[in-house]
């Protein structure tokens, strides 16, 4: 395994680390003895830091990391998230009450005395300008609650106002092959700023495993077919913000990414390494082979500069005008 700093938290991270929505439930619905076996084998093979969320699986995810870490909770760091489950506009969301409230049910659910980085979930910019959300976030941190304090964060302008914001350490932000905007002006001044940089939906929702057909279908339950079209949250966290049929027509003049790489996904994840402000990539799993496959991209080559610049160039000429929202 191969470790990055989390900005200047000091804290050494696993660079392929994963996300936990999928194990959660809400990807069309996972087996909890697959989930704890890829979890227990992550944890073997190194992997010492997982993204999580009150609301996933309405926190059934962060249940599962009590019981594949127990014991480790010193060598293995989590991070969960809050504010989703309850109206993300409303003020009181946002309150001391409700803050301590959403802290201690995680800190119950994870079975840990102090969360390692908590994260406000993709809030409303407002909320973020109006600045109180911070200082109750100090407080926890204050008590031991908390470790440190982050922002997962939907658009560019979002982040680099979370930038100037003192406490935080961490920006979890959508950054893909389709989606490289960030790496323009937040991910340098991440880097000057010492925050840490926490990649999610590295395959844009799997698009970019190469794997899909305008044929695809998905499950009832999993966000890709109830969110396509941001039917219940920023259309940006599903297939990147992009019309699932486009995507797929994106995704193919891709496809030579895989040479020499193994896979598309592995290739796509190595791009997003090979930009050294990020801390680490957070793809999903729901199984020991998902987890194998994940890590497999710590062994492919980086991309040389001219194909960094053609890769650019496809996103910039092809992919993104047909993104939807703001980013």
């Amino acid at each position: 395994m191969k470790y990055r700093t989390l900005g200047n938290t000091g804290l050494k991270i696993s660079e392929v680390s994963f996300g936990t929505w999928g194990i959660g439930g809400d990807w069309g619905g996972s087996d909890d003895a697959e989930a704890l076996r890829g979890l227990d084998y992550a944890i073997g093979q190194g992997v010492n830091f997982f993204d999580t969320a009150d609301v996933y699986g309405g926190g059934h995810a962060e249940e599962l990391l009590a019981k594949a870490t127990k014991g480790k909770e010193d060598e293995v760091h989590i991070a969960t998230k809050f504010c989703r489950a309850g109206d993300i506009h409303d003020p009181r969301t946002y309150s001391e009450a409700s803050i301590r409230e959403y802290c201690e049910r995680s800190l119950k659910r994870l079975q840990r005395e102090r969360i390692d980085l908590y994260q406000i979930h993709c809030p409303p910019f407002e909320i973020l300008k109006d600045g109180r959300v911070f200082e109750e976030l100090d407080k926890l941190q204050a008590e031991g609650k908390i470790r440190h304090y982050g922002v997962s964060v939907e658009t560019v302008e979002e982040g680099l106002f979370c930038l100037d914001v003192p406490g935080v350490k961490a920006l979890q932000v959508i950054f893909n092959l389709f989606r490289q905007k960030p790496a323009e002006q937040l991910l340098p001044k991440a880097e000057q700023s010492g925050v840490g940089i926490l990649v999610r939906l590295p395959l844009a929702s799997g698009l970019l495993t190469g794997k899909f057909t305008k044929e695809t279908t998905f499950n009832s339950n999993d966000h890709r077919n109830f969110n396509a079209n941001g039917e219940a949250f920023n259309v940006g966290e599903t297939f990147a913000g992009l019309p699932f049929a486009k995507g797929v027509e994106l995704a193919s003049g891709l496809s030579w990414i895989a040479e020499g790489r193994g896979d598309m996904a592995r290739a796509s994840m190595r791009w997003i390494l090979d930009h050294p402000e990020v801390s680490c990539v957070i793809p999903g799993f729901k199984n020991v082979r998902q987890v194998e496959d994940n890590l497999g991209t710590l062994e492919v080559p980086s991309f040389t500069p001219e194909e960094l610049e053609r890769l650019r160039d496809y996103y910039l000429s092809q992919v993104a005008e047909h993104i939807r929202g703001a980013y």
